[in-house]
């Protein structure tokens, strides 16, 4: 291999060291893939991350986020997500178990019997009796509340009784009390397992790897990480769908907005030609003629009147009755002429006015 190549090398490397989650994009999938069959441990995406390349550098501190469950579209018939589901069973049902009194005053001699009933528990655990252990821890949960290995041992157990209900509820409480024990994620993990919750169950166990290395976990955590990243890029598809159909909705809105604006245009020049129509006679149909004639009321009928479109065409007609418009008082100079006469008078009976 060349110097160049060779450093060009090193360039990805130290970029996937600053940026684990470059691993996560779909045209490094086969190198993905081959870090995996080696045995390598890759930590999932963070929940919804894109796989742009950020700033962040792989020393940040993992923070406790619940990853959300596929959106039911996901789940729909149309969805063409496969998703290998064995050993995954149904959730138990069972009521809530027990937990302890937080505001619970524990005294010296309450401690010590919490932890004769751990040992108990853990000695029933080795002789296979899970429900007794589940009893005795339980009591030793009611004697010290706040130790949360107790919650996270009681949780292991209830993932050997394939009770993952159970056993999420008391990691929470462990990862409440103490957010940097690996017991309670490493349990977690498993518990989503069983229920088919892949991206919580990769989410988890990586974290718990990462606290404390564990080759139980680590080894969970390669048998669910290809379905979570599947699970992941399957969300990403749908979400583009998704954008991309907002965006079309977008612009069809917008079209069918400009094209009611234009039609709004058109029907208001259509509005204004053919008013255009009623004033196209020579010299025009002037405002201020005695008897309302600025108002222009019934000019469908001086338009349906042939012998006033008739002496509209007459020159002399026309040039009185411009004459009048502008000023009414020249209407007697008129009084002779009968023609101008009898149009001002047809004029003046449709309008109310009188000659």
């Amino acid at each position: 291999m060349e110097a160049q190549q060779l450093q060009e090398l090193r360039q990805f490397v130290q970029l996937c060291k600053s940026d684990p989650a470059i691993l996560h994009r779909p045209e490094l999938q086969f190198f993905t893939e081959w870090l995996l069959s080696l045995g390598a441990s890759i930590q999932p995406p963070p929940p919804n991350q894109s796989f742009k390349q950020t700033s962040k550098g792989a020393t940040e501190e993992i923070k406790e986020e619940r990853v959300p469950s596929p959106t039911p579209e996901l789940q729909s018939e149309e969805s063409d997500l496969e998703i290998d589901n064995e050993g995954v069973i149904a959730p138990d049902d069972e009521p809530p178990q027990e937990m302890g009194n937080d505001d619970l005053e524990v005294t010296e001699e309450m401690m010590d019997t919490a932890n004769e009933k751990k040992v108990e528990a853990i000695n029933a655990l080795e002789d296979g009796d899970f429900q007794k252990a589940i009893d005795l821890l339980t009591e030793a949960i009611k004697m010290n509340p706040r130790i949360a290995i107790l919650y996270a041992k009681r949780a292991s157990v209830y993932v050997k009784l394939q009770k993952p209900n159970a056993a999420i509820r008391d990691c929470d409480k462990a990862i409440a009390i103490n957010p940097d024990s690996a017991q309670p994620y490493k349990w977690r993990g498993k518990a989503h397992r069983l229920l088919g919750h892949w991206e919580e169950a990769a989410h988890d166990l990586a974290i718990a790897c990462k606290l404390d290395y564990d080759e139980d976990a680590s080894a969970m955590l390669k048998e669910v990480q290809p379905r979570a990243l599947k699970i992941a890029e399957h969300r990403r598809k749908y979400e583009r769908k998704q954008e991309e159909k907002v965006a079309n909705e977008r612009k069809e809105h917008v079209r069918k907005a400009k094209e009611e604006h234009e039609r709004a245009q058109q029907e208001e020049e259509a509005r204004r030609q053919e008013g255009a129509q009623f004033t196209g006679f020579p010299g025009g149909i002037p405002g201020g003629f005695p008897g309302g004639f600025a108002g222009m009321p019934g000019v469908g009928d001086i338009l349906s009147d042939p012998e006033v479109l008739a002496a509209m065409q007459d020159p002399e007609v026309m040039a009185a009755f411009q004459d009048v418009a502008q000023n009414p008082a020249n209407i007697s100079k008129y009084n002779t002429n009968p023609k101008v006469m009898n149009l001002i008078s047809k004029l003046s009976s449709k309008f109310g006015g009188s000659a």
